[in-house]
């Protein structure tokens, strides 16, 4: 009986240390066995491994999946202006180095999400205090660019890669959010302001220009009729006076017809002698007529109605 029960213990003491010597790693962990003494770690992939039994060897599993720290309480971060925001952020980060990360940590890989949200705090608080709050409340994509960068060097040296970092909400505090309102409306109207002002501003000097354009292609337009109408003048006065050398009479006739012509508006009443020698074209188109208007005193004076 006594060495059934010694054959009992012995095997279950084997069966015991054979399962503290196999350990298996799934596809979203890496392993890191460490040793006692001076010993390097060394890292285990998903698979079957074997390794000696504790206190001789330990192992520790850790998740390299990208991983999300998610606080559910906002932190305040201050702006530039010494406004404070309540923040929630989210922060995404993947273990790339497991064995530095289990050195680090001493083998407590649970303290890593307190490490980072430490190290977010620090990152965050240094970018909001770059900006003042107008610019906060519409720069929240570069806010956590910069947060991420900040975040990365103390984060490798715990073998960690930080992938992203999300402002999932950005609010003020309650106490302060009527004060804040008023001059965020403030600074918006006084932007408006001088955006109307120097829209205005603009509009004068175009309107300047444009007159000064305008009277510069009239000037040029009158310049260029000018030329134009002494060019048609002289070349008329060559025609009339090449003309009036072919055909004098033909050519007095022609003028008085333009004069007629330029004096005589419908309506008008002209008391005029007919006699005067602008109306002798009237009395023949050969100019004559002297005769007939000396043939009676009445015919001294006369009205002409046209």
């Amino acid at each position: 009986m006594n060495k059934i029960v010694a054959l009992v213990v012995a095997i279950v003491i084997v069966l015991f240390a054979a399962s503290s010597m196999v350990f298996v790693v799934d596809q979203r962990h890496m392993a890191v066995v460490s040793a006692r003494g001076d010993a390097a770690p060394t890292l285990a992939g998903p698979g079957l491994h074997v390794k000696l039994p504790p206190p001789l060897q330990t192992v520790t599993s850790v998740d390299t999946r990208i991983q999300s720290l998610d606080t559910p309480d906002e932190d305040r971060y201050a702006t530039s202006d010494k406004t404070e925001l309540l923040v929630n952020p989210v922060v995404k980060f993947r273990v790339s180095d497991p064995v530095k990360l289990v050195s680090e940590t001493k083998g407590d890989v649970q303290s890593l999400t307190d490490r980072l949200a430490l190290l977010a705090r620090g990152a965050l608080g240094d970018a909001f205090a770059k900006y003042t709050l107008s610019d906060a409340l519409s720069k929240q994509d570069a806010i956590a660019t910069q947060a991420r960068d900040g975040m990365q060097k103390g984060a490798a040296s715990l073998g960690v890669d930080v992938v992203d970092v999300t402002l999932t909400r950005i609010d003020f505090p309650a106490a302060m959010a009527d004060s804040v309102f008023k001059r965020m409306i403030a600074a918006r109207e006084q932007i408006a302001n001088q955006e109307r002002s120097e829209g205005a501003s603009e509009a004068d000097k175009i309107k300047a220009d444009a007159a000064q354009q305008q009277q510069a292609v009239l000037a040029d337009a009158y310049k260029q009729a000018q030329a134009i109408k002494g060019d048609g003048d002289g070349k008329a006065a060559s025609i009339a006076a090449d003309a009036y050398g072919r055909d004098p009479q033909f050519y007095q006739f022609y003028q008085s017809m333009q004069a007629y012509k330029n004096s005589f508006k419908p309506g008008d009443v002209m008391v005029v002698d007919s006699s005067s020698e602008f109306f002798r074209f009237m009395r023949g188109p050969d100019g004559g007529g002297a005769a007939q208007s000396q043939s009676s005193p009445a015919a001294s004076t006369g009205a002409h109605k046209h």
